[in-house]
């Protein structure tokens, strides 16, 4: 489940950063930044 979870919020954010024209190379580590983001607020959340 949370790998399912990671995959698609990896997807969405990939997504979101063609729409807005985020420069390629950058976009691997925007995502990591994202996911990194996520996984803190999940854990105060729990």
């Amino acid at each position: 489940m949370r790998e399912s979870v990671r995959a698609k919020l990896r997807l969405m954010v990939r997504c979101i950063l063609r729409k807005y024209k985020y420069p390629p190379v950058k976009q691997e580590e925007a995502v990591q930044l994202v996911l990194e983001q996520a996984e803190t607020l999940s854990a105060e959340w729990a």
